[in-house]
């Protein structure tokens, strides 16, 4: 008995051994999470802190390649918000390898990942998103200088964790305000590199989806897309055109117009209403009392509209809440004041950095000769293609490239998959036909194509021809 004892505990030093010796955390591995279903990728989960003095730390959900990842790059991912959960937007709910399950309790594979073509990091930044968390409160104040600053520092601590990466080809992505997060790091990385005699960042490409980029234009194209999409008359769609100066539009103090230009929008913004999914305006809407009620009562609660759970977001935030399955990630080490939720409720973020103009960023980054794509899922009012796309021609203007790829449709499994172009070979933009401001979610074999496509090097096909993703 004795021997057999010294046996296993010889075996389980050597196991650890091994996960240290390939350049993984021991301490941070995901042995399995609640309800998930059996997979052949290793998961990581845990702290890296950014702010020793201070106390402050970000949660991060690293998820291996499902295949060869080895062999792979490594994608951060980023959510917007300011103040949203890369790890319950992007991980749970859009493009990681599970999705809760309807009682909530449980998970089910997403089987269009995008750990099918890239070994996939989540970050829940800035503190005081989600698990991350700072003992200084006033750290609780920032906005996208200090964001991005921790996000440089992170990935300094990440890479110390998995050393294995720090020659990999690194691709950065994001959507929604990660507009502004994800351009900003990458210049901060570049910055890096630059003043670096020794470790460099192996960025390879930024890809960014439904981006805030220009307040004024996106703030704009909202009213356009409400008006092509017969959401709002023709009456109301000219005075807001008429009424409306939108170069005055601010984060801080969006309805800073004339009074008339205020009257219109919000007319129109009423006509709208609350039945529809600004985000998605072809979803159907979840109602959240109704679907609480049944994840109480161990019901299934998921609802389907065009092949979308509508009410997930639900379901994730009650999977998330479980003790166990916080335990299984190594998260809420500090025991949070406050339940875990998609958008902060303690963050104080910047309302003045919304208004930056992210496109001097994008050019600076395609001149060091690091291709950008930028694409919209069709159905978001919030940050529509509309605006999106005026400003991608604008960027390739200011860079004076010419048109590379026409603009045209792209395929996915013999259907149009969206409509692209591209400038200069290092500027591409798509759109996702039938998908929202989260691309994935809402089309999640075409967002895979997409991306397969963008961390390869390839063109988006022009035929109906299969191609390697399809």
């Amino acid at each position: 008995m004795g021997k057999a004892l010294v046996f296993l505990g010889l075996l389980a030093v050597g196991l650890l051994g091994l996960v240290g010796v390939s350049g993984f955390p021991a301490e941070d591995l995901v042995a399995r999470l609640p309800g998930q279903p059996e997979v052949g990728f290793r998961q990581f989960a845990g702290y890296v802190d950014v702010d020793l003095r201070h106390g402050r730390s970000l949660f991060y959900y690293f998820v291996e390649a499902d295949k060869d990842p080895d062999k792979k790059p490594l994608t951060l991912w980023l959510n917007g918000g300011p103040g949203c959960s890369s790890v319950g937007g992007g991980a749970f709910t859009e493009l990681g390898p599970f999705y809760p399950t309807g009682d909530g309790r449980g998970l089910r594979r997403n089987s269009m990942s995008w750990n099918r073509a890239s070994n996939l990091l989540f970050v829940e930044s800035p503190a005081g998103v989600g698990w991350s968390y700072s003992n200084t409160t006033s750290d609780y104040s920032c906005g996208d200088d200090s964001t991005a600053m921790d996000m440089h520092t992170f990935l300094m601590g990440w890479y110390e964790k998995f050393p294995a990466f720090k020659t990999r080809e690194l691709f950065l992505a994001g959507e929604s305000y990660a507009g502004h997060y994800i351009p900003q790091l990458a210049i901060v990385l570049l910055d890096h590199n630059a003043r670096s005699t020794g470790f460099k960042f192996n960025l390879k490409g930024v890809a960014i989806g439904n981006p805030l980029l220009r307040l004024d234009y996106d703030a704009r194209a909202t009213y356009e897309f409400f008006w092509s999409h017969g959401m709002i008359s023709d009456e109301i769609g000219l005075k807001i055109t008429g009424e409306c100066d939108f170069d005055d539009y601010t984060y801080a103090s969006p309805h800073n117009v004339s009074e008339l230009c205020n009257e219109a929008t919000n007319k129109a913004d009423s006509i709208v209403g609350d039945y529809i999914n600004n985000y998605d305006v072809i979803l159907d809407v979840c109602y959240p009392s109704i679907v609480e009620q049944e994840l109480r009562l161990k019901k299934l609660a998921t609802k389907i509209s065009i092949g979308v759970d509508v009410c997930m977001t639900y379901e994730r935030r009650f999977y998330f809440n479980l003790p166990e399955v916080q335990k299984a990630l190594h998260a809420n080490r500090t025991n949070l004041p406050y339940p875990w939720s998609m958008c902060s409720g303690v963050l104080n973020y910047s309302d003045t950095d919304g208004n930056i103009n992210i496109l001097p960023l994008l050019k600076r980054i395609i001149q060091n000769h690091i291709p950008v794509w930028v694409f919209s899922g069709d159905q978001d009012s919030v940050v529509p293609l509309l605006g999106t796309r005026t400003l991608v021609r604008e960027l390739a203007h200011d860079l004076k490239f010419g048109i590379s790829v026409p603009y045209g449709a792209w395929f996915h499994k013999g259907q149009v998959g969206g409509w692209a172009t591209e400038y200069g070979n290092l500027l591409t933009f798509a759109t996702v036909r039938g998908a929202a401001h989260m691309v994935p979610y809402a089309q999640p074999s075409r967002a895979l194509h997409l991306f397969s496509s963008f961390i390869r090097g390839r063109r988006l096909p022009n035929t109906t021809r299969p191609s390697i993703d399809d």
